[in-house]
Parts: structure tokens; sequence; C-alpha cells
């Protein structure tokens, strides 16, 4: 018998048909959800419950999943399995994407609230999910997080697109795109087998993702009030990310009105730290927050 469980389920959002899927272990036990949101160029079950041939403990589903959550992640409108339309998928589109995904997860654990993990724009979809309903987040992780994006070297470099991304709802992706997710920080920081198993996943389904998060990302930010969130944080910064600079990142930390707040840096990180070479150390931060027990006073946030 295989040592974990998966299920898929379809949510309907304004007629769009959106890939949701599940990865337990394989028992009867009720669970804590645990819901991965993912970032703006590969799905969720493709960055998330990724099979490395010749390498174990890749699978950011099944090592959570071992720790005893149920895990749950989406494809957005546009990615992996979900409808692909001639939407831009947004950030803020995430926002009822997630609601209705959330009422399935509550149908089918009895559970009203997850704990929420983002990556990079990822970060911004459960950002603006926990501000519009902060009572379906119980706990919220921003890694690859950006705020304002001032001075930050990958958004710099990607601004000087911006014509393409508004003019066109859909961006190309292959697989150099893939290996460049990878090393444009700081190679060495990965393996290039890892690239290789994504975008074998990734481009077997599809060869184009939307543009909005990109969009939003060069023009639109900041698209998250700090002071607005209600819910313990934990930010996570590989050492290496362009995507914002530390600064940015600790504006946005200092602003949380919440004092249940974390601020981590991991040494040796670059984007995306679930898939790094120290995705152990990542493991750990994740799974100390997840797992730290709840306040016994009532004194407030």
């Amino acid at each position: 018998m295989d040592r974990f469980s998966q299920n898929e389920y379809w949510v309907n959002h304004r007629g769009v048909k959106l890939y949701l899927y599940r990865k337990r272990l394989n028992d009867d036990a009720n669970r804590p959800n645990f819901f991965l949101v993912h970032g703006s160029s590969f799905s969720g079950p493709g960055g998330f419950d990724l099979h490395v041939p010749g390498r174990d403990d890749y699978s950011f589903m099944e090592k959570f999943a071992s720790y005893g959550f149920d895990v749950w992640t989406l494809d957005h409108e546009g990615y992996g399995r979900s409808d692909r339309t001639d939407g831009n998928s947004d950030v803020m589109n995430a926002i009822p994407e997630l609601e209705e995904s959330m009422k399935i997860i509550e149908a089918e654990t009895g559970h009203t609230a997850a704990a929420f993990y983002g990556s990079s724009s990822g970060a911004l979809r459960a950002a603006v999910y926990a501000e519009a309903h902060p009572e379906r987040v119980s706990k919220l992780i921003l890694d690859a997080f950006v705020y304002t994006g001032k001075d930050a070297p990958t958004l710099i470099e990607r601004a000087k697109k911006l014509d393409q991304w508004n003019s066109n709802n859909t961006r190309p992706v292959d697989r150099d795109f893939i290996h460049s997710i990878f090393t444009r920080d700081k190679p060495g920081t990965s393996e290039e087998a890892v690239a290789d198993a994504l975008a074998d996943y990734e481009l077997a389904l599809g060869n184009t993702v939307p543009t909005g998060t990109y969009a939003d990302m060069c023009q639109r930010l900041p698209l998250c009030d700090p002071k607005k969130i209600r819910c313990p944080v934990q930010i996570i910064r590989g050492e290496h990310d362009g995507i914002a600079t530390e600064k940015d990142l600790l504006d946005f930390y200092n602003q949380l009105e919440v004092r249940d707040k974390q601020f981590v840096i991991i040494p040796g990180q670059a984007h995306v730290s679930h898939l790094g070479l120290n995705r152990e150390r990542f493991w750990h931060v994740v799974r100390s927050f997840l797992d730290m027990p709840g306040r016994e006073d009532n004194s407030g946030l």
C-alpha cells in the first residue's frame, strides 16, 4: 500500500475549471490543512509534488504530509491542468479561486481554515487572500515575497518587457526558461536535474503561462497591506533571491501589526527555496512555524 493518498478535485470559478490536488498520509486521521500557492511560471503539483529521477525528498507535499498535514495545492487559471483561457490570471484573481477551493476543502475535511504558504507571486496571492478572508487563514508563510519591488534586480530586468506583459495575456515558456529560474540569482544553489524534471512535467501540459502576475509585479506593487493581515506570519527569504531587497521585506515585516511574526533568511538559497540544495533547512523553519503552539493569553495580536 502506498504511504500517501492523493485526490483530485475540480473547482468551478465563473465557468473556468481549476485543478485542486490533495496529498496526505494514507489513513483516516483528520489532519490540519496546509495550502500551497504557486507562483508565476509553474503549476502547483509541478512545483510542490515534484519527483526527480534518482533523487529523494523533492516533494514539498509528501514531506509535509509525512509531518502530519493534509496538503493541498491549486493550479490557477491558465496553469497546469486548469483551463487555459484568454485571461491573464493576475494576483487579485486568486482571491475568488482560493475561496472556491476552500469551500471544497471545508466540505472534505470539516475545517474552515488552513495554514497558507505562497512562493513568489504565490506569496502575493496568499497575502491578498488572507486580507480578504482572514477567517480562512490560520497562519501565513510568505516565501520569495516582494512588497514594493523597489530596487529588486529581478523586477528591474523584468520591467524591460512590460509592454509585452501588458499587450499579451500569455507568454511562452520553454526548457531554457525553466532552467533560468534556478540560475538567474546564483548558479549552484540547485541541482540541474530539478529544472529538467520540472520542465518535463510543465511542458507536457503546455508551453505558455499567463502574464498577469508579471505585469502586477512590474507596475502595481504594493498589492498587500501588512496592517490588514491578522494571523501569524512567517517571511522567508533566500539569501540570493533577487525578487526583492532585504530592506523592502523588512519594511513589510515592520508594518505587520500582528506580533506573532518571524523573518527568516536562509543562506545558500535563491528564489525557489523548496527546490534548492538547502531545502531541508527550509523545511525545518516552515515546520517549526506551523508546529509552534498557540498563545494561551488573550492580550491582543
